[in-house]
């Protein structure tokens, strides 16, 4: 089992930064790619950012230049910062882990912070 506790989440103006954190704990893999991914209001969710054990990264084309996602493979935590933020950037931001495991592939979330940009 994986565990994921999200932090950093809040309320900013439009054009601000905030940082996202997610704790992993449990039977986290050194291999796993982990991620984050958001969920708007009235909308599904999608990806945001991911980022290999071998730290190659993935990003939506919406956040590309405004998003960096980085992991501490010691300290099992992967970050999400977040500048010239939008008020479409507002969503419920969740944490991911993509482990394969005995020739399948699990999906962990964490239970999502929030992200509120006014203008």
């Amino acid at each position: 089992q994986v565990q994921l506790v999200e932090s950093g989440g809040g309320l900013v103006q439009a054009g601000g930064s905030l940082r996202l954190s997610c704790a992993a704990s449990g039977s986290i893999l050194s291999t796993d790619t982990m991620g984050w991914y958001r969920q708007p209001p009235g909308k599904q969710r999608e990806l945001v950012a991911s980022i290999t054990s071998s730290v190659r990264t993935n990003y939506a084309e919406s956040v590309k230049g405004r998003f960096t996602i980085s992991r501490d493979t010691a300290k099992n935590t992967v970050y999400l910062q977040m500048n010239t933020l939008k008020p479409e950037d507002t969503a419920v931001y969740y944490c991911n882990v993509d482990s394969w495991r005995d020739m399948s592939l699990f999906h962990y979330w964490g239970q999502g912070t929030q992200v509120t940009v006014s203008t």
